[in-house]
C-alpha cells in the first residue's frame, strides 16, 4: 500500500496517547500533502526540542532550561508547593493560569500492585524541599483514584512532622456539570468537600 518510511512513520504515530493507527494515518496523509509546510517544520521541531529539553532538578518539570522557567520565575509564590502526579498534571494547572506557586512532579503514585514504592518516587526529594526552603503550604493534587489518595495520605504523614499547611485540590461537581451525569464517587466526594455558603 505505501513504503516503509511513510509506514513507519504511522507506526510511531500511532504509539502517542489518543493517536490510534486510523488518526496516525490521517495525520501522515496530512503531512505528506504539505511537507513543507506541516512535516519539515515538524521533524525541525523534533529534533531540535530533543536536544534542548531537561528535566528539572528542582520540581522534576520537562522544560529547556534546568531550573525551568517555573521554578526561575521571580514573580511566583515561592512559599506554596503545589505536588502533581505527572508532569502533564503540572501542564493542565498551569493552563487552568489559577495558580502561581511552585511545583513538584513525583513521577507517579504509590501502587504495590504494580511494586512502586516511596523509593520510586520523588517524595524525599519533596520533604527535602520544605525543610530547606520557606515553604508554607504544600497543595495535594493527586488524582481521586485510589492509589493517588493513597500517595496524598502518605505524603501527608511524611510531612507532618515539619509543621507546614497541608490543604487538598476540591473533589466534586464541575463547573456546568449537572448532577444526574455525575458518577457516585464525584458525588461522594462533592458531598464530602462541600463548604459554607
Amino acid at each position: 500500500m505505501t513504503g516503509r518510511e511513510i509506514e513507519n512513520l504511522i507506526k510511531l504515530l500511532s504509539r502517542l496517547p489518543g493517536l490510534g493507527p486510523r488518526s496516525a494515518r490521517r495525520a501522515v496523509l496530512q503531512m505528506l500533502k504539505k511537507p513543507e509546510t506541516l512535516m519539515i517544520p515538524l521533524a525541525h521541531a523534533l529534533e531540535e526540542t530533543a536536544q534542548a529539553m531537561t528535566t528539572c532538578k528542582t520540581c522534576g518539570n520537562i522544560d529547556v532550561t534546568d531550573p525551568c522557567h517555573i521554578c526561575s520565575t521571580a514573580n511566583r509564590q515561592h512559599d506554596m508547593i503545589c505536588v502533581v502526579e505527572e508532569v502533564q498534571d503540572l501542564w493542565a494547572l498551569e493552563r487552568a493560569n489559577a495558580y502561581k506557586g511552585l511545583y513538584h512532579v513525583l513521577g507517579g503514585t504509590l501502587s504495590p500492585l504494580d511494586g512502586i514504592g516511596p523509593d520510586d518516587l520523588q517524595i524525599d526529594h519533596l520533604v527535602r524541599r520544605v525543610r530547606d526552603t520557606g515553604v508554607t503550604e504544600v497543595i495535594l493534587a493527586t488524582n481521586a483514584t485510589v492509589d493517588g489518595q493513597t500517595t496524598a495520605h502518605y505524603i501527608t504523614e511524611r510531612l507532618h512532622e515539619t509543621g507546614v499547611k497541608i490543604t487538598r485540590l476540591a473533589h466534586g461537581v464541575p463547573v456546568g456539570g449537572e448532577l444526574d451525569y455525575l458518577d457516585d464517587g464525584t458525588l461522594n466526594a462533592a458531598l464530602r468537600s462541600r463548604s459554607a455558603v
